[in-house]
């Protein structure tokens, strides 16, 4: 939750910094947003498929495919998997 709240004011600190200067931010409309989430969403589309074609239940089809670590990334709190350390 740390890392979120900290790229939160990270944000701040820039819009801040932005409107200080009196210059618009390069940040993307709010559609095209939404486009990114929908190649995100579409990209979990033919997993899941494949896993009800083999006769897994819907639940069971997007666990299998992993789709809300794709999507989502890794939540605050999770300690079901463990990633490699950061190189450096």
């Amino acid at each position: 939750m740390k890392v979120y709240l900290a790229s939160l004011a990270a944000g701040v600190l820039v819009g801040i910094v932005y409107s200080l200067l009196q210059v618009r931010s390069p940040a993307p409309p709010v559609v095209a947003l939404i486009g990114l989430l929908g190649i995100l969403l579409g990209e979990q589309v033919v997993p899941v498929v494949r896993h009800l074609w083999n006769g897994d239940g819907l639940r069971a089809a997007i666990g299998r495919a992993d789709c809300s670590t794709h999507v989502l990334g890794r939540l605050p709190g999770d300690t079901s998997r463990t990633e490699p350390p950061p190189n450096g």
